[in-house]
């Protein structure tokens, strides 16, 4: 099992209804693709961000479909311009060594089939993601 989670904070500007907006984006990226067994998403109790969301998917190729499906995709396109700060992170209980490895090489691959998400993730003010090895970039 892989949690996906990411934590993340809107810009201090947004109105009540764009706040709205982003959260139902996220809820929308977990409702409707098959690859997510459960999810939340809710306020970040006793941390620095504002808000968090965690997916639960069951290996790498549900990773991949998450990562892929239109729902999520469109949650990055059209939330990233709300956010402020953003972190992702993952849990797993695979005893696979590689797995910090492949994940992010899940992600690359994501953004370089995606050269516009990657850009709107660049203007983001604060947006890191582990390495292959757990550490935040």
């Amino acid at each position: 099992m892989i949690f996906h989670i990411n934590r993340m904070t809107f810009k201090f500007d947004l109105s009540e209804e764009q706040r709205r907006a982003g959260l139902d984006l996220l809820r929308q990226a977990g409702e409707a693709n098959p690859a997510v067994q459960s999810y939340v998403v809710g306020p970040n109790l006793g941390g620095e961000f504002e808000w968090g969301a965690v997916y639960v998917l069951e290996d790498l190729d549900g990773y991949w479909e998450y990562l892929t499906h239109p729902a999520h995709v469109r949650s990055e396109m059209n939330g990233m311009e709300l956010i402020d700060r953003f972190e992702a992170f993952d849990i797993t209980d695979s005893d696979d060594p590689e797995l910090g490895d492949k994940i992010a090489k899940l992600q690359a691959r994501n953004y370089e089939e995606h050269p516009e998400l990657a850009e709107l993730v660049a203007q983001v003010p604060s947006f890191t993601v582990p390495d292959a090895e757990g550490k935040q970039q």
